[in-house]
């Protein structure tokens, strides 16, 4: 508590407290505690928010000063106020332009204008030019708060009609804060740094320009965006350009059309045409993923693709995801109104009507039920990602119905399933994610705090502390959520486990327990890989298209030297395909380095070489993708040896 009316106790990170004067600001906090500190200071949080270092504080909280070191605050003021050092630059260049928003994102920033002339990839360096000169003048950032009359006559003085609208739009009559920038000003709740000196001229870049309607309304202004990016050094800017380099060639598109996979087309948005090549890696994987189920101790079942409403309102999919749902009508004959279906967009409701066919008794759990269920879910098209985000896919889905008393073994169980198969795959590590209930959610709070409770525990049971999320739970339960780290260093969320006491209860799925009684199971939700397409999508992009031996949708091509030896490629094919290798012949008369190159940019992991010399040794040479160097073998022994490759790992 204050000592009086006049001071504030603030305590610090240590658990120290100290008094001030009512009014006194971080910077000033800072000074008191050291010169060095006042120097470095660049901003603070006050009782969990962020805080500019200029804001006044008048009552008691907990106070933390950060400085550059700390790099989640750090780079969170850095990019806005590279945000408004563009807008400055912009209107300093070309001062006609109007200006709109320029929020902070993940790695960077964007600000929209309005301007009559387009920018062109040219005006990005003349951009980047000026700011690094307002950086260099290290001008003093300052703030002031205004009410709301006054703003809107200095915007409207100044032919800003973009501010005018945001102000009438906030809620309430509060006051609004005011930035400057030197002598450019924007209306910001901050915070900022103390001058544009502190911004590192040298870890940020304009990376783009696109188009963006007024607010989002397509029947607004179109605007133009300028996208950058920036850190809080160069170091750290040099290697998120080289990720973003080695991202566009590991593009998963890119490599789909070169390795002849799949494609997409417009009459059928976010739903995926996949050719052989790409169909060999999804059968492959999903004969693994179902030899893997079986050892783990689970039961196959499919289910409907198009599903009354009813069911969907049972479960309360209807009233909570509808919106993400696909909805089928069909004039039923002699009905006198239409059928209203579904198209799944989740397989679980349909796998408790499965359990409910007959009775259950605790005996027969827990029961492992998985699916490799299609689903359809609506995304915008905005939102769709090549294979990475489509509307139509398959899951590896499962759900264990149980009693409380086995969550905590199903939960540990179910994390070594996942890590047995994510190291079979090639991820050696992954992080774990705990997300808690959402806004929009079914059952009572007392429900969700005894699934929540329950997860976590057996989270914790397992040797995992997870990472907390949120507000990221489903609609029926909270969730784990297992993440990979690609090869380049980014998170893609796949394996999801998740606690549900809700569809149960809302199916009225039973079981007979020890005592003769009907009981409630418990749902646990979970998949493994996600669904196919996303995750044979990160397959692609973490091998850069040169995915493991055993599978690569063309493991071997045996490629003749000279027209002599085609009766020796055939011989070698044959050989090889009856030793389980997927290889094929190439003797059309072409050089052999054009052979080679071709197949190398398709991805074939082993290039076999045949000509004279191999059809009198009986070898072959071998050209292994990526190696320049080729090594003559006896075929027996190359034989043998891509025989063992081939097998998947499951089955060594």
């Amino acid at each position: 508590m204050a000592l009086d009316s006049k001071s504030v106790s603030l305590t610090f990170p240590d658990g120290n407290a100290r008094s001030f004067d009512a009014g006194v600001t971080p910077a000033q906090v800072a000074a008191d505690i050291s010169t060095s500190l006042a120097k470095k200071a660049i901003s603070a949080t006050v009782n969990g928010q962020h805080w500019d270092l200029q804001w006044p504080i008048d009552a008691d909280a907990d106070i933390a000063i950060h400085t550059m070191k700390d790099e989640v605050q750090a780079n969170e003021l850095i990019r806005h106020d590279l945000a408004h050092i563009m807008a400055r630059a912009v209107q300093e260049i070309w001062p006609a332009t109007k200006v709109t928003i320029g929020p902070v994102i993940e790695n960077g920033w964007y600000y929209d204008f309005d301007r009559e002339e387009p920018f062109t990839p040219e005006d990005l360096g003349l951009i980047e030019k000026k700011m690094k000169e307002i950086i260099n003048k290290r001008d003093p950032v300052t703030t002031e708060v205004w009410d709301r009359q006054r703003a809107i006559e200095f915007y409207t003085a100044n032919n800003e009609p973009y501010k005018v609208e945001l102000i009438e739009a906030i809620p309430g009559d509060e006051p609004l804060r005011m930035y400057w920038h030197g002598h450019w000003q924007d209306l910001c709740r901050g915070p900022h740094l103390q001058h544009t000196g502190q911004v590192p001229g040298d870890a940020f870049k304009l990376m783009s320009i696109a188009g963006a309607y007024w607010r989002g309304d397509s029947d607004r202004a179109m605007l133009q965006r300028i996208y950058g990016v920036a850190f809080t050094g160069k170091e750290k800017l040099k290697a998120y350009l080289h990720m973003l380099e080695e991202a566009a060639k590991r593009d998963h598109r890119k490599l789909g059309r070169e390795m002849d996979l799949f494609h997409m087309q417009e009459e059928a948005p976010g739903q995926i045409f996949w050719h052989p090549n790409g169909w060999t890696i999804y059968t492959l994987l999903q004969d693994y993923m179902r030899r893997q189920q079986r050892k783990g101790g689970y039961v196959e079942v499919n289910t409907p693709q198009v599903v009354d409403r009813k069911l969907w309102e049972r479960s309360g999919h209807w009233d909570k995801y509808q919106e993400n749902m696909f909805i089928v009508e069909v004039d039923e004959e002699h009905a006198r109104e239409k059928a209203v279906n579904a198209l799944k967009p989740m397989n679980c409701p349909c796998h408790v009507e499965i359990f409910k066919q007959g009775l259950k008794s605790y005996r027969d759990l827990p029961l492992r039920m998985a699916e490799f269920g299609s689903c359809n879910r609506y995304e915008p098209s905005g939102a769709l990602h090549g294979i990475m985000r489509v509307r139509g896919f398959t899951q590896d889905d499962a759900h264990i119905f149980s009693t409380e008393e086995q969550i905590e073994a199903e939960t540990a169980e179910f994390i070594r399933f996942l890590s047995v198969i994510y190291k079979d795959l090639g991820f050696e590590k992954f992080a774990v994610k705990f997300s808690d209930r959402p806004e929009t959610r079914a059952g009572s709070d007392e429900v969700w705090d005894k699934a929540e409770s329950a997860l976590l525990s057996a989270t914790r049971a397992a040797g995992i502390e997870p990472e907390l999320n949120p507000g990221e739970g489903a609609f029926y339960g909270p969730k784990l959520e297992f993440v990979l780290t690609d090869a380049i260093g980014r998170d893609w969320q796949c394996g999801t486990f998740q606690v549900d006491f809700v569809l149960p209860e809302r199916l009225d799925a039973t079981y007979i327990g020890a005592d003769g009684g009907k009981h409630r199971p418990v749902m646990l939700h979970r998949a493994t890989l996600g669904s196919f397409e996303r995750f044979i999508g990160i397959l692609i992009e973490e091998h850069a298209g040169k995915l493991p031996f055993w599978l690569a949708p063309r493991q071997v091509v045996v490629a003749s030297i000279t027209s002599e030896a085609d009766d020796y490629v055939m011989e070698v094919v044959d050989t090889l395909k009856a030793a389980g290798v997927r290889a094929e012949a190439d003797i059309r008369n072409e050089k052999i380095n054009y052979k080679v190159r071709e197949h190398s940019v398709g991805k074939v992991p082993v290039i076999l070489a045949v000509g004279h010399r191999e059809v009198e040794e009986r070898t072959v040479s071998v050209r292994r993708l990526g190696e320049k160097q080729t090594q003559v073998q006896p075929l027996d022994v190359v034989t043998k040896e891509l025989s063992q490759a081939a097998t998947p790992p499951d089955l060594l």
